[in-house]
C-alpha cells in the first residue's frame, strides 16, 4: 500500500473530528454522528482510490451513507477495503466526556473480516504481552499470563472493561485475582489503543464490545506491535444467520489478530474530544487544531500530528 495515503487518511478523520467536535456535549448523538459520517464521506470520496467499506455504520437499510458495502473514493486508484466508525464514542461527543475519535482503518482488498454488527468478545494487549492471550482460557489465566510476561505482579496489571451489567461475572474474577479494574462508559477502541502505551496505565482489555470496532481496534494494534483475540457473541438466530450471509462459517471460532485484519494495514485516528491517546479538537477564532495519529503496519511506523486549520482559507472539509 502506498505510503503516501497516509496523510490522504489523515484528512479524512481530521473533518469528521472538526465537524462532530462542534456539536460536542449539547446532547445529540443523531447530529454528532451524522456531521462525522457526511464529513469522512466527502474527503473520502476526494482520494483517487478504489474504496470499498467492509466495516461502517451498518447495512445499507440502516445507514444512508458509509454502510457496509458502499464504494467510494474516485474510482481508478488502487483497490483497499476501508473499517471504519467517524465516530467511535458517539454517546462520549454528545455528553461532553473524554476520549472520542475519529478513526479509519485500511487494507488491500479481503484483508478485513466483514465482522456483522453484533457482540464480540475481546481480550487486547501491547507489545510486552503479545503472544501469551487466549480467550479459550480463563480471565484469571489470562492474567497470571500477562503478568508473568511484563515480569510483575498481578496486582500491578490494570484491566480496562466497559461497565455494563453483562461484565458483572467478568469484574468480580478479575477483582479476585486482585488486579485494578478501569471501567469506562464506552470507546473501547481507544481503550484497546491505550494497552500499546506505556504511560496509559492500561495493561490489558478484557469483555464483550461491539464487533465492528474489534475489527478496527486489530488494525490498530497491527501497527503498534500489540496483541488482540476476538469471538463473536451473537444475540439472536437473525444474527447468527447475518453473519453467515456474510461468509462467517464457524460461529464459534477465536480469531486472531492477523485473521481481523491481515496483510500491510494502514490507521488513522483524529481525536474528538480530550483523551488519553489524543488531544481533542480545540476552537479558536477562524479555525481549530487537531490531533492525530497514522500508523502502517509494514514499517511500524507511528506518526503523531498536530494540524492547525483556518477555515477563511480552505473549507472545512
Amino acid at each position: 500500500m502506498d505510503r503516501n495515503f497516509a496523510l490522504e487518511f489523515v484528512r479524512v478523520t481530521e473533518a469528521a473530528a472538526l465537524e462532530s467536535a462542534r456539536l460536542m456535549g449539547r446532547g445529540d448523538e443523531r447530529a454528532a454522528d451524522h456531521a462525522a459520517v457526511e464529513a469522512m464521506r466527502s474527503m473520502l470520496n476526494s482520494i483517487q482510490f478504489t474504496g470499498k467499506v467492509v466495516i461502517g455504520e451498518g447495512e445499507r437499510d440502516e445507514a444512508p451513507m458509509l454502510f457496509i458495502g458502499e464504494q467510494v473514493g474516485r474510482v481508478g486508484g488502487p483497490r483497499l477495503d476501508l473499517a471504519l466508525d467517524p465516530l467511535e464514542g458517539t454517546s462520549i461527543c454528545a455528553r461532553g466526556g473524554n476520549n472520542a475519535l475519529a478513526v479509519i482503518a485500511v487494507a488491500e482488498e479481503g484483508q478485513f473480516l466483514h465482522a456483522p454488527d453484533t457482540y464480540m468478545r475481546k481480550i487486547a494487549v501491547g507489545p510486552e504481552a503479545k503472544g501469551v492471550i487466549d480467550l479459550r482460557v480463563t480471565p484469571t489465566e489470562n492474567l497470571k499470563n500477562i503478568a508473568r510476561m511484563k515480569k510483575c505482579l498481578i496486582e500491578d496489571l490494570t484491566v480496562m472493561i466497559l461497565d455494563r451489567p453483562r461484565h458483572a461475572d467478568l469484574i468480580a474474577e478479575v477483582r479476585s485475582t486482585g488486579a485494578r479494574i478501569w471501567l469506562i462508559g464506552d470507546g473501547d477502541v481507544s481503550a484497546a489503543i491505550a494497552t500499546c502505551k506505556r504511560d496509559s496505565g492500561v495493561d490489558v482489555l478484557m469483555g464483550n464490545g461491539g464487533a465492528p470496532e474489534g475489527v478496527i481496534a486489530a488494525a490498530a494494534l497491527r501497527c503498534m506491535g500489540g496483541d488482540f483475540q476476538g469471538q463473536l457473541i451473537f444475540r439472536n438466530h437473525l444474527e447468527e444467520q447475518r453473519a453467515q450471509r456474510m461468509g462467517i462459517q464457524d460461529l464459534n471460532r477465536i480469531y486472531t489478530i492477523h485473521d481481523l485484519a491481515a496483510g500491510n494495514v494502514m490507521f488513522c485516528a483524529t481525536g474528538v474530544t480530550q483523551g488519553t491517546f489524543l488531544d481533542g479538537v480545540r476552537f479558536f477564532s477562524g479555525g481549530a487544531m487537531t490531533h492525530s495519529v497514522v500508523m502502517r503496519s509494514e514499517s511500524g511506523t507511528v506518526r503523531y500530528i498536530q494540524a492547525e486549520h483556518h477555515f477563511d482559507r480552505k473549507p472545512r472539509y
